[in-house]
């Protein structure tokens, strides 16, 4: 049983000398990269979809709710971007930080949330250019091929989507021919993308009415009919008016949907490998890329909602819409948007699928998934075999599958990487750093082998440091560690009792606000014992400001919106994670590259630092273990 856990927790030791991959991309190709795979469908549904449903003009606020949850969770990633530079995004540094099980279940997660988003981009991207053609495309199919019948409710396609499959493969031999090249193809396309977003702003800017945002709320809900909603909408409640309809609970609703619109500046994580400078371009480009991200957003919302009353917008393409005849009707422009749409569908698509075939290289170069993934092509310096496979599975899943039911799952990967990133910045904060353990320049810092013969009253001596240590020692990093264990708890029962109170809480329950009042005293005590520890002086070209607050507010954010998700999106993901398993345990747990090399040097399958620090000790190594493990 020890040697189990030994194994599932052994860590990584990371040598930032060697690299196969080529180190091309600067700061513009990684911010165009985030800004391209993050408001190429985004910017054209969402805005639309959320004012009118849950937000009204306050949308506007709950985009900037959104932006702020995602950069207390981009400023996690930018601090490990500096610490790890390394393909693998949240898998490599959880690999680094906490052990190797939980770095293959953040690994297989990523996987699923790629290959999702990449395949519901596909399949969107096909369904705008079959709506562009008037439906001619999905009439011939579904007649010439069909699946199942005409309208029929299924997870299953009524029709194979041979353009959708056709567009991820494309893109995958684009990726395959080289990153620089592929990348120039994104800038370009996500260009044209900011072009088109500008031009709305201020064409529709020019439409503004401040009258949109105070609609009185005697009014709203004839007005909206009187303006175009007749039909199935007549009668529809539109909210109390004003500038936010919905209320808070709206805005907060709409926030929870507006986040997952800033989902994808994470894959500028997975490129640590392939960025010139890495420590320095990837904190710097996940800052750019969020910025533009919220202006993009937040102007196309505010102008919007300015010009027309938010329950006249299209639920599917606002921003093709409302330059049609029944709103503003300058035809050139819709054509304008439009064509600009197919340019950011392609960004997007782009930017779902890069980062894919990373993740599996990293997982197969480790050993955890069938090593042969882990090729690299000699001519392009890419994983030829890993992107293939990806643009073939993501392919097949987009012409085969109707994604709307899966699309949650993808979800539920991005929050669990978030997590584990923003808790693996508070352990690495407050382990004893590299100057005090002597570790060899160019390797991570590691959490530290911590005794077990403290006792309740060392911790209880320690709690608020009264003794004054400056740095950290054993018995402070492992305080922390239980600590953050506790806050861990604490928090998601925070979550739990927040999302299941809801109703009492919005009723002024008193037994709901003591339960809701209790368990945020017990979290922020918890964080103020964890604050007065003494953090590492490992010197970062960036650190997360204001630790351990900006860390535990983006994991009780991030746990929040897991516990809202509905049943069905969990049984699903619990299908995907039974699959992991398997291929883990059957596979992972024993072809792992630390496991090799435990036993080929006939090393006991313990974990202490010093000795996984040994073993990786020249890139020379590293090729003979490759060519060895290759063969066998």
């Amino acid at each position: 049983m020890q040697r189990f856990m030994d194994q599932l927790t052994r860590r990584k030791v990371v040598n930032f000398g060697h690299s196969e991959l080529r180190r091309v991309l600067g700061v513009l190709d990684l911010t165009m990269l985030g800004v391209g795979s993050t408001i190429g469908v985004g910017i054209y549904v969402l805005a639309g979809e959320v004012s009118r449903r849950s937000t009204g003009p306050a949308i506007t606020i709950s985009f900037l709710v959104a932006a702020i949850a995602s950069l207390f969770a981009g400023l996690c990633y930018a601090e490990f971007g500096a610490r790890v530079p390394k393909a693998g995004s949240a898998y490599i540094y959880t690999y680094v930080c906490i052990g190797e099980f939980v770095a293959f279940v953040i690994g297989w997660n990523l996987i699923l949330e790629y290959v999702i988003g990449t395949a519901s981009v596909a399949r969107g991207f096909s369904q705008y250019v079959n709506a562009l053609a008037n439906n001619s495309i999905e009439d011939a199919l579904q007649e010439a091929v069909p699946l199942l019948p005409e309208n029929t409710k299924s997870f299953i396609s009524t029709y194979p989507d041979f353009l959708s499959f056709g567009l991820a493969v494309i893109l995958s031999v684009a990726l395959a021919l080289g990153v620089k090249e592929s990348s120039r193809m994104n800038n370009i396309f996500t260009s044209i993308n900011i072009i088109v977003i500008v031009f709305v702003i201020i064409a529709v800017g020019t439409q503004a009415d401040p009258f949109n945002w105070r609609i009185p709320s005697d009014k709203i809900d004839g007005y909206c009919n009187i303006t175009g909603n007749e039909g199935e909408e007549k009668g529809k409640w539109w909210g109390a008016g004003g500038f936010a309809p919905y209320g808070f609970k709206g805005i907060m609703e709409g926030a929870a949907t507006c986040f997952f619109g800033f989902v994808g500046f994470d894959i500028i994580a997975t490129t640590g490998e392939e960025a010139i400078n890495p420590s320095r371009t990837i904190p710097l480009s996940i800052g750019i890329s969020l910025f533009i991200i919220f202006l993009s957003y937040f102007g196309v919302s505010a102008v919007i909602t300015l010009a027309f009353p938010y329950c006249v917008l299209d639920e599917d393409a606002p921003l093709v819409v409302i330059f049609d005849e029944d709103h503003i009707g300058w035809e050139a422009a819709k054509i304008f948007v439009s064509a600009g749409a197919l340019f950011g569908f392609s960004a997007s698509l782009f930017g779902a699928m890069f980062p894919l075939p990373r993740i599996i290289y990293a997982m197969a170069s480790d050993g955890l998934v069938f090593r042969f993934f882990s090729q690299i092509s000699k001519k392009f310096q890419t994983p030829t075999i890993a992107t293939a496979l990806s643009g073939i599975f993501a392919g097949g899943m987009a012409m085969f599958f109707e994604l709307s039911s899966l699309v949650d799952m993808m979800s539920i990967g991005t929050l669990m990487a978030y997590t584990i990133v923003a808790l693996c910045v508070l352990l690495l904060r407050y382990t004893v750093d590299e100057e005090d353990r002597d570790e060899e320049e160019g390797e991570a810092v590691l959490p530290t082998s911590v005794p077990s013969s403290y006792h309740i009253s060392d911790y209880l001596h320690q709690l608020f440091n009264t003794r004054g240590f400056t740095k950290p020692t054993d018995l402070t990093a492992s305080l922390v560690t239980k600590a953050i264990m506790c806050f861990c708890v604490l928090v998601l029962t925070l979550d739990i009792l927040l999302v299941t109170l809801n109703e009492q809480l919005a009723k002024g329950n008193p037994g709901a606000i003591t339960a809701i009042v209790i368990m945020g005293i017990l979290n922020i005590a918890n964080l103020i014992v964890i604050a007065r520890q003494p953090e590492s002086k490992k010197k970062l070209s960036f650190k997360v400001p204001l630790v351990p607050w900006v860390p535990a507010i983006s994991t009780f954010i991030n746990l929040y919106l897991m516990c809202s998700l509905d049943v069905n999106t969990w049984y699903r993901f619990g299908i995907w994670m039974a699959i992991g398993f398997a291929v883990y345990f059957g596979y992972g747990i024993n072809h792992s590259t630390i496991e090799y090399r435990m036993q080929s040097k006939k090393l006991p399958c313990t974990n202490p630092v010093d000795t996984i620090g040994t073993i990786f000790d020249s890139d020379s190594e590293e090729e003979i273990l490759y060519s060895q493990l290759s063969s066998d």
